[in-house]
């Protein structure tokens, strides 16, 4: 791979290559990606849909809003540090075609902006409840009728592959979805490859999947141009990522280490004595002891030592990314960057605290039960009414059901798979507090 073609302008529809030493410098392409990624309603519903705690009514725990945000800013520090050191290793992308540091910066906070934008309500586990719906649920009924990798689509869905949906997906009047550059696509695509095989290999591209089928020629589109390496798998094609995937993917490693952990502490889940000893060990090397022991409340301490490991972990993944680029542009680096990590004993042994401590506590157990509850609720409800439909016997539940809610979804669709994919993506995209309310009205609870 070449960083020139890895860093490409182009959307969607384009018919004339777009320059980067043409671009309008108070307006960049790659930081008009971020502005349609803020601005989309899909964005927007992050804001009541879960990063840790379902339903939370507790104003200090992060929505995947919060978190899409943080995730960003990190993002952008990792991609304007490791374009810095890119561009002083290969002046001929700044000299020649006029990149600057700060494109890579863009690329990696656009597309980390992006990375949770297809994510179901009630966090990890609406994934799966949507996925056994079709697996084990009443959904199973479909198998017969759908292709292997069109019914995995369903039993693995994914939200990274919702997410390319919606992002790439063409709608009456919108060719091309948000029609974002390439490049910023390329950053996005954290798993290129379809449903099928299912993790072919160990490689970290291979754990899940990136694209419904629907999606195919536009991901193979996005990949081809921006020059992702192609490969065979099992029979199947599969691609190498985008370098800057693994900027995006360490931001995020990095947040949820970090800021998941100080939700459980602020959440009182976590011992604060107990965790704060835990995350000083990681910022032991750059902690101002002095500094911090004038620190009189938990904010501030926990304050301090977040701002610490977040630093620590950037400069850290930044010389990993430079230390490994031509694994990485060959494709044959394997694992996340943090995985690489001088500091992984001290970040394992954090994630081993949150998921005792936060994603296996009471609290969200009991929230993503009700989840699992109220999302097959709705999958059933709107796949009867568009399998009646199609078949010409809707009842008048059914034509109620598609009356208040038909417009979100292609239920007319002659193709199967297309309709199902439809629905959930729709379930997808409603917020934990609208999947809710539309459960409690669809049980007569709520009028």
């Amino acid at each position: 791979m070449n960083w020139e073609q890895l860093l490409s302008l182009k959307r969607q529809g384009d018919t004339n290559k777009r320059l980067r030493k043409e671009q309008d410098e108070t307006r960049l392409g790659f930081e008009v990606d971020y502005d349609r990624i803020i601005f989309s309603s899909a964005f927007r519903s992050l804001q009541d849909k879960t990063q840790v705690i379902p339903l939370s009514k507790t104003s200090f725990v992060h929505t995947r809003l919060t978190h899409s945000l943080e995730v960003s800013v990190v993002g952008r520090s990792l991609g304007r540090a490791v374009g810095k050191k890119i561009l002083e290793k290969h002046p001929h992308l700044s000299t020649i075609h006029g990149y600057r540091f700060n494109d890579f910066g863009a690329i990696v906070a656009a597309a980390a902006l992006a990375h949770d934008i297809g994510n179901p309500p009630f966090g990890h586990s609406g994934e799966k409840a949507i996925g056994e719906y079709f697996k084990t649920g009443s959904g199973i009924r479909y198998k017969d009728q759908l292709t292997p990798k069109q019914y995995r689509d369903l039993i693995d869905f994914e939200g990274n592959a919702n997410g390319f949906k919606i992002l790439t997906e063409s709608r009456e009047g919108i060719e091309g979805g948000l029609r974002l550059s390439y490049a910023t696509l390329g950053a996005f695509m954290k798993y290129p490859k379809e449903s099928l095989p299912k993790k072919p290999t160990k490689h970290i591209a291979h754990k899940k999947y990136g694209y419904f089928q629907n999606e195919r020629s536009s991901f193979h589109d996005v990949a081809e141009e921006v020059g992702l390496l192609q490969q065979t798998i099992a029979g199947e094609t599969t691609y190498s990522r985008h370098p800057l995937t693994f900027l995006v993917e360490a931001a995020d490693d990095i947040c949820y280490t970090i800021i998941d952990f100080e939700d459980g502490i602020n959440l009182g889940l976590i011992d604060e004595e107990y965790a704060l000893e835990y995350l000083i060990k990681l910022v032991k090397d750059t902690i101002n002891t002095s500094k911090y022991n004038q620190l009189a409340t938990t904010a501030d301490r926990l304050s301090y030592l977040r701002a610490l490991a977040i630093n620590t972990l950037i400069q850290e993944a930044v010389s990993i990314f430079i230390e490994n680029e031509e694994k990485i542009l060959s494709g044959a680096f394997d694992t996340a960057l943090i995985d690489k990590s001088k500091y992984d004993a001290q970040i394992n042994d954090i994630i081993k605290i949150s998921i005792d401590k936060i994603y296996q506590s009471h609290e969200v157990t009991e929230k993503e039960i009700a989840g699992y509850e109220i999302l097959a609720t709705l999958l059933d409800r709107y796949c009867i009414a568009t399998d009646n439909y199609n078949r010409d016997e809707t009842s008048n539940y059914d034509k109620l059901i598609l009356r208040a809610e038909g417009d979100h979804f292609d239920y007319k669709n002659e193709e199967l798979y297309t309709r199902l994919i439809s629905v959930c993506k729709y379930v997808a995209s409603l917020t934990d507090g609208n999947a809710l309310m539309k459960f409690q009205k669809i049980r007569g609870l709520q009028l």
